[in-house]
């Protein structure tokens, strides 16, 4: 069983990660002016991964269990998130894209009942409802009319939900360096062969594009996975979820920070994802532990 200081520090993890991610998208959608997508995603989990093959060499050494099936699915759901994702841009908003990418948050206990055979609990539905609330709020809500973008978005949110699960699965059956590696590996190499096979390969090598790839393979991927892949251990998927719910109210800080006014829904569905991730504190220690799935 989780002791709660430990979870309080994984939950602080995840929250860290979140704003790491929050305060590199505008970087990123930057950087994409100078260099096709999956390129630059190809490039940034290669470096990710040479960066985290250095860092972890001595601990990669150690006989323990691996289990190289759980790191191929992690990376397979991860790659699938951003590949999706990537897709539905062509035809659906940014704003519906963010929306839509967030449902993540309550496919998360509902796919995870789902796999464990249980009966999603109604706290933490009632939190991502709210989360989900917050988002469309922050994103501008859910599309009129759903296009093939916005479908292939949503496959997105299953993906990253699906991740989510796996990684909350394997954090427990193997040690979490080698599995952070091992996903970000198979990322990159997915993400070599969609860069060959789903675009024209590009790139203008800016300073920003250089600060980019820097920045988001060093701190928004290697670190991040690590932090992540670590903290799945010691919490529940549906928690992480809520967590990662943060990502947009983190950007908006920052873009805040920069120059930018929040307008009154952001303002509102900022409040609305803090105060389900208050929701998920308050539920009896109890209730907060999953049941851990077969062998």
């Amino acid at each position: 069983m989780r002791s709660a200081p430990q979870r309080l520090r994984a939950e602080l993890a995840l929250a860290a990660v979140a704003f790491i991610w929050g305060s590199t998208f505008v970087i990123v959608k930057s950087a994409l002016e100078d260099i096709s997508t999956f390129l630059f995603l190809s490039l940034r989990f290669t470096l990710a991964s040479l960066l985290l093959a250095f860092w972890l060499r001595g601990r990669l050494v150690r006989r323990t269990p691996v289990c190289w099936g759980g790191g191929l699915l992690c990376g397979g759901l991860l790659f699938a998130g951003y590949a999706l994702q990537t897709a539905g841009l062509r035809w659906t908003t940014a704003s519906n894209s963010a929306f839509i990418t967030g449902l993540y948050v309550v496919m998360v206990p509902l796919l995870g009942s789902l796999v464990q055979w249980s009966r999603p609990r109604l706290a933490e539905l009632a939190a991502a409802a709210l989360a989900t609330a917050g988002t469309a709020l922050m994103s501008g809500g859910l599309p009129a009319q759903w296009n093939r973008g916005d479908l292939l978005t949503a496959g997105c949110a299953a993906a990253f939900a699906g991740h989510i699960l796996a990684v909350e699965r394997y954090s427990r059956r193997m040690d979490f360096e080698r599995l952070s590696l091992m996903q970000i590996a198979v990322v990159a190499a997915l993400s070599w062969a969609a860069a060959g096979a789903l675009e024209t390969p590009r790139a203008v090598w800016t300073p920003r594009l250089w600060f980019a790839l820097l920045s988001t393979s060093l701190l928004a991927t290697a670190l991040s996975f690590v932090l992540y892949t670590w903290a799945q251990g010691h919490t529940s998927a549906v928690r992480a979820a809520l967590i990662f719910s943060l990502e947009p109210v983190f950007a908006g800080i920052i873009a805040w920070a920069a120059g930018e006014r929040w307008t009154a829904a952001s303002l509102s569905g900022a409040a609305l994802i803090l105060a389900a991730i208050v929701l998920a504190e308050l539920k009896p220690a109890a209730s907060a532990q999953h049941p851990e799935l077969g062998a």
